[in-house]
């Protein structure tokens, strides 16, 4: 992904989710992907495909069960 797929791909994440905090960041040595970050936390990994002329992402986010709140939180 160049450095404008990634600002289009920020652009549009951070309309989305109304978060401006968001940023899309190159990854060392892979230029199929990006990684996502909410301020200077990472939460996701994104992946780019091209097939039959066109691109698509896929938002790939894991969730640790211990960071969720438990019920008495909820």
């Amino acid at each position: 992904m160049d450095r404008s797929e990634i600002a289009r791909v920020q652009k549009y994440l951070r309309d989305m989710f109304r978060l401006d905090t968001i940023t899309v960041r190159e990854r060392p040595n892979q230029d199929d992907s990006a990684e996502i970050y909410v301020g200077d936390e990472f939460i996701a990994v994104l992946f780019r495909d091209e097939e039959d002329g066109e691109v698509s992402y896929a938002f790939q986010m894991a969730i640790l069960e211990f960071d969720l709140p438990t019920i008495a939180e909820i």
